[in-house]
């Protein structure tokens, strides 16, 4: 079953310093293995950030969960709060359309 992470985080970083990084790391993430997409987000109002990952399936995401690329995140944007929720995705409502078609 497709799984989504929602990674939502405060960075003591300075908005730019945090695109760069942002930028920097980005093309590690084309190597995770059962990633299917990865989309990144911020709110306006609190400068928070967050990182919505969607897995091909659970296994995908515990094997994403242990590496060391997501072990570094909270340090490589040096957060100060993180907040991971992690949903089983039940349907889509345009199953012909991406990140997860059906």
């Amino acid at each position: 079953m497709a799984t989504v992470l929602f990674v939502r985080a405060k960075s003591k970083l300075e908005p730019a310093a945090l695109e760069n990084r942002l930028l920097e790391r980005r093309p590690r993430f084309f190597q995770v293995p059962g990633l299917v997409q990865k989309i990144y987000g911020q709110d306006e109002s609190t400068g928070d950030v967050c990182g919505i990952y969607f897995f091909e399936n659970q296994s995908a995401l515990a094997d994403f969960r242990n590496s060391e690329l997501a072990k570094t995140i909270p340090t490589a944007y040096e957060v100060e709060d993180i907040r991971l929720e992690v949903y089983e995705i039940l349907y889509p409502l345009h199953p012909d359309r991406g990140p997860i078609s059906t």
